[in-house]
């Protein structure tokens, strides 16, 4: 769950801010994401409850934006273009 408290957040968005506009495409992005991960696992040691950990924090991730942004997204189209069957209502 990404709802850190917010005195925990500042210390990520200097390097945030920073980090962004040198993202151009999704292969930059998985990069870091990769990246992020795999110093976690020297970090931690790469053990099969580490990969499995950061494995539920991906999996949380992707689950966290359809929810908040994907999901709202699609509502907001249905509403302009419609259903695509009766099965959606």
């Amino acid at each position: 769950m990404p709802y850190i408290k917010k005195e925990n957040r500042v210390k990520f968005q200097e390097a945030l801010w920073k980090l962004g506009p040198e993202i151009t495409c999704e292969g930059d992005l998985n990069y870091v994401i990769t990246s992020l991960i795999h110093y976690e696992l020297i970090k931690k040691g790469l053990t099969y409850q580490n990969v499995n950990n950061l494995i539920g924090a991906l999996e949380c991730a992707k689950l966290e934006l359809y929810r908040m942004i994907a999901a709202p997204y699609e509502d907001t189209k249905i509403k302009e273009n419609g259903s695509v069957s009766d099965l959606d209502k």
